[in-house]
């Protein structure tokens, strides 16, 4: 029995996976708030009691830099060490990876049903193999990578959402000048996010480009504001939404083309999770492609990429149990 986490600014996912004949079949899933506990060991802790269930392998999936067993993580006041948890379950050894580390081991166990193409890629003579990227947008921005030795995928991971955002076109430099004097430095992840949604929103606001309705206003402060931007967006309820959504949507293009440039992606470009799934129509549009494209003299290269949205929400879950397996038998 396996222990997965899932651990990101908004939600904890901790599930069970019985292995059996290298099938992960999921045992038991819960999901706890993250903000409402003062560490992962609770969370962990709660989850065996309740459960039942003693693992013997454990693996958490994390929205921060591992390094040497330990993390803080990046949208939480939190410091995990993976030492702490082996001792909290009483199991020789507790694996910590990147989130986005996590998502890359579970690719391989994708089907065409967990996927949504994007582009249609340019054929070329001969078969093309090659690295693949992952990028994906929730709470915050992941990126990482798995490189291809010829034989097999080798997964690594990435702090590249927080590299600088390169705006294009006149818009988009003002969009940076903006949250330059909000942040300082603007990272890609205070764009591609969901308070990164909101921060493009606001942009627009308060330069007058738009005056947002006074219900959405109201829902904004009741609800989870990047959720209600979005929605008032994808149902043309709003049209300076629209128009927030359609600068994400283009800095979102530019960015996955970015990472899928500098790992060569001829394998495929990934976008994992919670907001692709939920705004797949502007993704599969014109905006989003030829944002990815537009690279100049490489745009050939860019073209034989193949672009999927990654729709199975527990991959990164599958993945941390992967790991789990393959780490600690290691």
């Amino acid at each position: 029995m396996i222990l997965a986490g899932d651990i990101g600014g908004t939600n904890a996912r901790l599930a069970l996976f019985d292995v059996q004949n290298n099938e992960y079949k999921l045992a038991q899933l819960s999901i706890f708030p993250s903000r409402r506990y003062a560490g992962l060991d609770q969370i962990v802790t709660e989850f065996v009691k309740t459960t039942g269930q003693h693992p013997t392998q454990a693996c958490f999936g994390i929205a921060g830099p591992v390094t040497n067993g330990r993390v803080e993580a990046s949208n939480l006041p939190w410091t995990i060490e993976a030492s702490r948890l082996a001792d909290e379950l009483n199991i020789p050894k507790a694996v910590l990876i990147n989130d986005l580390e996590a998502t890359g081991w579970g690719i391989g166990a994708l089907t065409s049903k967990d996927l949504v193409s994007l582009n249609h890629v340019v054929s070329i003579s001969g078969s093309v193999a090659g690295n693949q990227a992952v990028i994906a947008a929730g709470t915050g921005l992941g990126e990482g990578g798995l490189y291809w030795d010829g034989r097999r995928y080798h997964v690594f991971a990435s702090e590249g959402g927080h590299s600088d955002f390169a705006p294009q076109g006149d818009l988009q430099v003002e969009l940076y000048n903006y949250l330059r004097g909000r942040y300082g430095h603007v990272s890609c992840e205070r764009i591609l996010s969901g308070p990164g949604l909101v921060n493009v929103f606001e942009f627009l606001r308060d330069t007058g480009k738009g005056k947002p309705p006074d219900w959405l206003a109201a829902e904004m402060v009741e609800s989870d504001a990047a959720a209600a931007i979005s929605h008032a967006a994808m149902s043309g309820q709003c049209s300076m939404c629209e128009q927030a959504l359609d600068i994400f949507v283009s800095v979102f293009g530019a960015e996955a083309g970015n990472l899928a440039l500098k790992l060569k992606a001829t394998g495929g470009v990934f976008l994992g999770g919670g907001i692709a799934p939920k705004i797949l129509p502007k993704l599969a549009t014109s905006i989003f492609v030829e944002a990815f494209l537009s690279k100049g003299r490489l745009r050939h290269l860019m073209e034989i990429m193949p672009i999927q949205a990654i729709t199975n929400d527990k991959l990164a879950l599958l993945g941390a149990a992967r790991c789990a397996q393959f780490e600690t038998a290691a």
